[in-house]
């Protein structure tokens, strides 16, 4: 089961025994200013858990596998992540 927005809100209340109003203003925050840094084109780097970063795509051909139909798929920008080695480590159950 995948872990959800209100799963982390409710973690952030407990854990800094808070209202939870306030704790979903700071997780809307949080996802906010990352949601811009994203857009703008910056990379967002959190020590000890991982980097996003945009990656941009070239126009390229592609097909429609339900009708074989060749197409062109626009230039697109993709965000992508990489997790860093302390938290590959601790997932893998190896020492961080």
């Amino acid at each position: 089961m995948a872990l959800t927005k209100t799963d982390i809100t409710e973690k952030i209340q407990q854990n800094l025994n808070i209202s939870r109003t306030t704790a979903y203003n700071i997780m809307e925050d949080f996802l906010k200013i990352i949601k811009e840094s994203l857009t703008d084109g910056d990379d967002v780097m959190i020590s000890g858990f991982g980097k996003f970063c945009v990656n941009e795509k070239k126009s390229r051909k592609g097909r429609n596998p339900a009708t074989n139909e060749e197409m062109n798929l626009p230039a697109r920008r993709v965000v992508t992540f990489k997790c860093s080695g302390k938290l590959r480590n601790l997932i893998n159950g190896e020492p961080a």
